[in-house]
């Protein structure tokens, strides 16, 4: 029987945590409200210098010296960044999280953030800023993603030049100091843990009084076309278009009719745009949400001669799935969410982070067995009906390449 734990501290922090005693490992993931849409104008891509900038040395310990210490713990290390969080996550021997949490509680409360080590991390973001102008499909998905959401919500996590060349350490260890709140972390675990134990030893280490979390002014969205010329034997599309987000009841139904247009080699967009007719190398669908708004994404990889047809004929698919759908298809689809399911469950870390983001954006956790039965209970009526009542008509699309497309 699942069972997920939670429990407020104080200050506001919350701690989440899903046993799981058939297992030796214990993952943790902490949540903390200094992600891309929270940054102050001007600062893209100071999420990114402050995940490398606050593991350069926290506590008593030098940037060498914990180093050391988190690796002599054998932990699996990660960090991400998201539109309302720097997400930091970990794995470790069962034992070994009481102490992880320690070095993390150092890492997030007491970073040096020592000014001579603040190049390093500003160099290092800029580096895999510039690394995206060799990965144009990358490229093209974080440039979707940000005309697709109203700013701030689609700033990506990569940043911007500009923004980044301007950074100085000073303004950067203004935002940790305004941002990382213990009142607004999540601190969520999945694996073996005694839970009292673990919420003792984390409110002596987080006990930090509570501050106030900054609210997010969102802008509105408006769809439109971009092009970026980049010299190339291929053009890059990539389209995103609106979709409900986790807790809606059409939820599940979004998910299987994403798996059924472009989730595997046998969805709509794989068959009809590459195989019958041979207008890509890659087409693929896929689903990217936020708390607040959420979008299902396509990415397309042709040549110039053939983008507009593999366009239009993507376009198509989006239409022509409302005529009608077969029961072979949402079948497929709910092997394949299942399987997703599964590999979920069988990892502490994945977990550890589904719970934590379940939290945030529902204000409650779904157990495993929650989804599965709402997977189970996807019929094609039911995408079908959906389906017609939500038609795919609002697009935002973007192209890198040495052609553009005709939109409209």
């Amino acid at each position: 029987m699942e069972q997920i734990l939670k429990y407020i501290m104080p200050n506001g922090m919350v701690i989440l945590a899903e046993p799981m005693n058939n297992v030796q490992s214990a993952s943790f993931s902490m949540m903390i409200p200094c992600g891309t849409a929270v940054l102050p104008d001007g600062c893209c891509g100071a999420a990114a210098v402050i995940s490398d900038w606050i593991f350069r040395g926290a506590g008593e310990l030098d940037s060498r010296s914990l180093t050391d210490e988190l690796d002599g713990l054998g932990l699996h290390r990660d960090s991400a960044i998201g539109a309302g969080h720097i997400v930091l996550s970990a794995a470790c021997e069962s034992g070994n999280i009481y102490r992880a949490l320690e070095l993390y509680a150092d890492i997030i409360l007491r970073p040096a953030l020592k000014t001579e080590q603040f190049e390093f991390s500003r160099q290092l973001a800029l580096h895999d800023l510039h690394a995206l102008d060799d990965d144009p499909r990358q490229k093209v998905a974080i440039e979707t993603r940000k005309h697709f959401y109203p700013d701030p919500m689609g700033r990506s996590a990569a940043g911007i030049k500009r923004d980044l060349e301007n950074l100085t350490a000073q303004k950067v260890f203004d935002i940790v100091k305004d941002n990382f709140n213990t009142c607004g972390i999540i601190l969520s675990v999945a694996g073996k843990c005694d839970f009292e134990k673990l919420c003792r030893h984390a409110e002596k280490l987080f006990n930090s009084p509570p501050a106030a979390q900054k609210q997010i002014s969102i802008g509105t969205r408006k769809p439109e076309y971009v092009h970026i010329p980049h010299d190339g034997a291929q053009v890059h599309i990539g389209m995103m278009t609106p979709a409900v987000i986790l807790g809606h009841r059409d939820y599940y139904n979004t998910m299987a009719a994403v798996s059924i247009l472009g989730g595997s080699m046998s969805a709509r967009l794989f068959t009809e745009v590459r195989e019958k007719r041979g207008l890509c190398y890659a087409v693929g669908a896929g689903y990217h949400s936020l708390k607040e708004m959420a979008g299902i994404t396509v990415y397309a990889g042709t040549t110039p001669e053939k983008a507009q047809q593999t366009f239009d004929v993507t376009i198509e698919q989006f239409q022509k799935i409302t005529d009608g759908l077969n029961d072979d298809e949402v079948h497929r689809a709910k092997i394949g969410l299942k399987s997703s399911l599964i590999m979920q469950s069988e990892s502490t870390i994945a977990r550890a982070s589904g719970i934590g983001s379940d939290y945030y954006r529902l204000g409650t956790v779904r157990p495993l067995g929650e989804i599965r039965q709402a997977v189970e209970n996807i019929s094609t009526a039911g995408v079908l009906d959906f389906l017609k009542r939500n038609p795919f008509t609002d697009f935002t699309v973007v192209t890198i390449g040495p052609k553009e497309i005709n939109r409209f």
